[in-house]
Order: structure tokens, then sequence, then C-alpha cells
């Protein structure tokens, strides 16, 4: 559930009257007398940094984004511009490295399922080989590996995909595990991404045979837009495979879809939002799949939209309930705190705090840090915690936590240039969640609690 897609750019203009505003219930605390300069930690007073892992050498170059997260275990799995690390996590106060592998593309994102990892390559390379560089610029498309032993994951097999994969969404049936890919285009002039551009492309992974993975099916989901503008494909898509049900975020819609047949995915209902929604990003179903929250990620990530010069309802979160099988929209999120100018800020990847009975979600917001909110009131959706450092030195960089999800009683970030940071919540709103325990968790893959 990723973007960063217009990496560097930064809005600017002369502060105006704010358009709306938001209160927060979390009280502020502070590293030190200013929460703004660089460096400090801003927290709320539930809210505790637990722990820090910055990037290390291979991944800890300039361009070497921390993106993604995925769960297995005792171990974290992280995404990186230049490869993926694997942490263990057993004791959340003191991750460690168990294995780094350099494996440069954009943007990596991982997920994790039994013994295979895959990677989401989005930019073109000369063929599937890690480390073979932009020549040719002739593949792109997901990558597998072989994570049986964690401190030498080993390469398996790729798969060739149109456009490539900017996020994917794994679908477990049997022995077999269905990997729908999206991805932006199409582009004309390019050898990788021609048109016109199926939304969602669908790959088999043989869970006994990975090196056996293949494209299975190209559901044409918007056939009427094939040869349109709007024809721009998806950028994310949550699955809820218990519920048969999937939320897909296409740009420039929001699309509920009904999965019974993994391969044959039908529209229930197609939404489009030109008046609040720029970029369509992620979704995330509550627990029992009565609601979908979608995120808008106006400015494609680079820009600072949590300022007074943004409404609250761009580059937000809308809470959507779901009712007689229809998407209908109740409220929006934002968070409270304004951002400076040169600070990148807008809604980012999350996932639900698994607390019984309520509907808590954990996001990022780039520079704008992680955010604890609370949608039960689907129309009066409230924040509850937070965390945030100041903004990066100099101007035109693309920094904070790209995503934050709830994992076994922490919270995990995975901060672009600061690493792996974990964060603990301790409100009686939250508390419950500690009790639930999860064996594995890929969130773009909802599994019910």
């Amino acid at each position: 559930m990723t973007s960063a897609c217009a990496a560097g750019q930064q809005a600017a203009g002369a502060p105006t009257p704010a358009t709306s505003t938001q209160e927060t219930s979390a009280p502020p605390t502070a590293s030190s007398s200013s929460a703004t300069a660089t460096g400090d930690v801003m927290t709320s007073g539930n809210v505790k940094l637990v722990a820090n892992m910055p990037r290390k050498a291979p991944l800890n170059g300039e361009d070497d984004f921390n993106t993604d997260l995925a769960f297995q275990g005792d171990y974290a799995y992280v995404g990186n511009f230049g490869g993926f690390a694997i942490y263990d996590i057993s004791d959340p106060a003191k991750p460690r490295i168990v294995s780094q592998v350099a494996c440069p593309a954009q943007q990596n994102d991982v997920s994790v399922y039994g013994d295979l990892l895959i990677l989401s390559i989005d930019e073109p390379q000369a063929d599937e080989r890690c480390g073979s560089g932009d020549g040719g610029r002739e593949w792109e498309g997901l990558r597998i590996f072989d994570i049986s032993d964690k401190q030498s994951p080993k390469y398996v097999s790729a798969v060739r995909t149109d456009c490539g994969s900017h996020t994917h969404t794994m679908v477990p049936d049997g022995e077999k595990l269905y990997v729908y890919v999206s991805s932006p285009g199409p582009e004309p002039e390019s050898k990788t991404c021609p048109p016109p551009h199926e939304l969602i492309q669908i790959v088999e992974i043989p869970t006994k045979s990975p090196q056996s993975a293949k494209i299975v099916a190209k559901p044409d989901i918007f056939p009427e837009r094939q040869h349109s503008d709007l024809a721009s494909g998806c950028h994310d898509i949550t699955a809820y495979p218990e519920k048969k049900l999937a939320a897909a975020a296409c740009f420039g819609d929001g699309v509920l879809l009904d999965i019974s047949d993994p391969v044959k995915p039908k529209v229930l209902q197609q939404i489009t939002d030109t008046e609040n929604f720029q970029i369509w990003h992620s979704a995330t179903f509550n627990n029992d799949a009565t609601k979908v929250v979608f995120s808008d990620e106006l400015g494609g990530g680079g820009q600072a939209t949590c300022d007074r010069n943004t409404p609250a309802t761009k580059g937000a979160d809308a809470v959507y309930d779901i009712v007689n099988g229809k998407l209908e929209r109740r409220g929006y999120f934002k968070i409270p705190r304004e951002q400076q100018e040169q600070e990148n800020c807008v809604a980012h990847n999350g996932s639900l705090i698994p607390v019984p009975g309520k509907d808590i979600m954990v996001q990022s917001w780039y520079q704008g840090g992680v955010s604890i909110w609370d949608f039960t009131d689907s129309a009066h959706p409230k924040e509850i915690g937070y965390f945030e450092r100041g903004p990066v030195p100099g101007s035109g960089h693309i920094a904070g936590s790209w995503s934050a999800y709830y994992y076994n009683g922490y919270i995990y970030s995975s901060d672009i240039l600061k690493g792996l940071d974990v964060l603990e919540i301790d409100d009686p709103l939250t508390d419950p969640a500690k009790g639930v325990k999860m064996d594995d968790f890929n969130v773009q893959t909802q599994k019910s609690y």
C-alpha cells in the first residue's frame, strides 16, 4: 500500500486561514522543549518510542528508502528501494537484523507467505535478476524468494507483469497463492507498459513449486475505460478472503470487488470523488467488513498537505459504511496537527488495531508521523494517539513514516530515512488488542480477529 508517486515535490505558498479543524483527545509530550526542532520526537502521552533501528549498509544509501512491512512469527520484513531486510522482533525493545538482501528496485513492497517472500518491482530493469540494473529496461514485475533460512534468503523466480507491480495483494487458495498486481499505466513509449492496460493482473504461485509462477488472468474490470484517459490502473488492493471481498484503490476510483472466484473478481460498486480525492491510494476494511476506509494520497506523497492551506477532506481518509452491499460515505479523518511547509505529509499506509467491538486504526502520514485513530463512529472519527519527529533538514526531502502497522502488542513504523521504529500505545481503548496474537500479518490480506 505504498507510493511516494511524486517524490521530491513540495507544496508552497503563503499561509491562509484553515478551512476546517479536527480535535484530538491525545495530550502531547515532547522529548525537549522544542518539539519541532530537527531530530526531536513528539508523542501523545499514551504513546512511547520503544526502539529505533537505523538503516544499515547495504540498504542505507541516499536513495535506499524504507518502504512496506510484513510479519511472520518473531520476524518483521522491511522493504527498501535497495532490497529488503529481515529483523528478529522476538524482543520488540531490541530488534536485531537477521539478514539483508541487496536487490535494488522501486518500490520493493514486501509480503510473506509460508517460506515465500514476494517483492513488487515498479521500475524497468535489464532483466529479472537482482542487480541487473536498468540497462535495456525490458523487465519489471514480481520477484520471489525462499526465506526458509532467514539468515540466507534465496532468489527463486520472477514474473514479468505489464507496467510492473507498484503493489501486490495475496489471496491464498489451498496450495495455490494468487497475487493481485496493481500497477499504473499505460505508457505508450515504454517497452514494459504498452497500451491497453488491464487494471489488475493475477499471478498464480504454486506454493510447492514457486518457480512455476505465472500470470493466469488479466481481468478487465473497467472495459469501457480501456481506451480512455482514465485507464490508469490500480494503486492498491486490499483483499479480505474470509468475506470474499476486496477493496481496490484505482487512482481515480474506489472499487468494491466480489472475489468469491479469486481469478474472476467482479465489480460490486465503483465510486468516484473528484472533489475530495486526487489519488485513491489504499483501503482498509473494519473487522466485520461493514466499513471501508479509503485514503487519498494528494500530491503523491511528496507534498505538504497537512497544513492550513489544504482542506481536511483532501489528502485524508474517507470512511464508508457498507449498507446493503453498497458503499456510503460517512466521514473524513485527517491528523489535527499542522505540519510545516517543508514536511511532506498525507494519508498513507495503516492497519487495524485488533480491538474487539471497536474500529481503530494506526496509520503512517510520512513526516506527519504515526497516528492512532478511532472510527467506530464513522461520521466522527477521532485521533487518540500519535508519534512524530521534526522536519528533515533541507528541502525537497521525501521522509517520515511510509507504513505503520500493529502486530502483537506493538506498532512498527517503517521510516523512509530513520529506519525501523517500534512504538507502544498504553490506552484503555487499545489495551484489549494486546490479547490478540497473530501468526503472521500482511496488511493487504486481511484476516479477522
